[in-house]
């Protein structure tokens, strides 16, 4: 028992951590993105977590085709959403983002409703009035939303829609995580650098010098092994021995710990009703994920980030 009860503190520690790690990535991309532009960033980043990760790619031999087809539709998503995030962390408070971002667990059972005939439930139902009103407060009150916060609710509303996607192609037991993961970080890599010699030149530069920007790289380095390959393996090993509840709460500390990141690190300032308006988004985040009655957490919702 009390075996049980250290590995169970060691998975919501782990887990913790990855709830700051993922909190601050919002603020380390808005630091890179002044020394490097949207699409060469993310060629670059997940471009290494390609090839750090692609020994997993031996295991899509067992895949089936339309399987393995899903599977790149789901890069595809993926791609849209890192190119809607990325662009509103450029146009937008890192803050902002850390909130904004969280709505995709609240836009996720609507999602369902309309893809996999899963009506809400009513605590996702409230959840739903819940974000909407902090999204209002955390905007200044501001019936329509700048530019970089419009692209954030894109890349939200695209991860819910990524959520229902990937839990089909997952049902394929022959299908590895890490294997998705490789070639989603594929996706986004070849599709980011495609896109930029094609349509945006500029956008394709030479890479920062590593004696005169050690914080670009640093920064890199970081994205890659700590909030992909550490977040992507901590998360799994403490999903495995913690419940749902229980990672449903840590995980959803990940927006207060960007909003604070954000503020220390970059400067950053939120009024009273803006700080007011993200916590409604957490509290809304949660009630939609956990379902309290079965304790049960929306699968797949969790592990979203990358």
């Amino acid at each position: 028992m009390r075996k049980q009860n250290r590995l169970l503190w060691l998975s919501d520690l782990m887990l913790l951590v990855v709830a700051m790690v993922w909190g601050t990535s919002y603020g380390v991309v808005k630091g890179a993105l002044a020394f490097y532009p949207v699409l060469g960033l993310l060629a670059l980043r997940f471009g290494l977590t390609f090839v750090v990760l692609s020994p997993a790619l031996r295991s899509l031999r067992y895949v089936k085709a339309s399987t393995l087809a899903g599977t790149f539709g789901a890069g595809g998503l993926l791609l849209g959403i890192f190119l809607a995030e990325t662009f509103g962390i450029l146009l937008t408070r890192a803050s902002n983002a850390a909130f904004l971002i969280s709505l995709c667990m609240v836009l996720t059972p609507l999602v369902e409703w309309a893809l996999l005939r899963r009506k809400p439930l009513r605590a996702e139902w409230g959840a739903v009035a819940l974000s909407l009103l902090g999204a209002w407060l955390l905007s200044g009150g501001v019936a329509e939303p700048g530019p970089g916060d419009a692209l954030i609710l894109l890349a939200a509303f695209l991860r819910a829609l990524n959520v229902c996607v990937t839990r089909r192609v997952m049902r394929d037991v022959a299908l590895a995580p890490l294997a998705v993961t490789v070639v989603q970080a594929g996706t986004v890599a070849g599709g980011s650098l495609i896109a930029a010699l094609l349509f945006a030149p500029r956008q394709w530069q030479p890479l920062p010098t590593l004696a005169g920007h050690g914080m670009f790289w640093a920064s890199m380095f970081y994205l890659v092994l700590a909030c992909t390959l550490f977040a992507f393996f901590a998360q799994n090993h403490a999903v495995k021995r913690s419940s749902p509840t229980r990672v449903a709460l840590l995980m959803g500390s990940e927006p207060a710990f960007g909003a604070l990141f954000a503020c220390v690190w970059l400067g950053e300032q939120l009024s009273v009703g803006a700080w007011v308006g993200g916590g409604l988004i957490v509290v809304a985040s949660l009630l939609a994920t956990v379902r309290w009655g079965t304790r049960t957490v929306t699968p797949g919702v969790v592990a979203q980030h990358q």
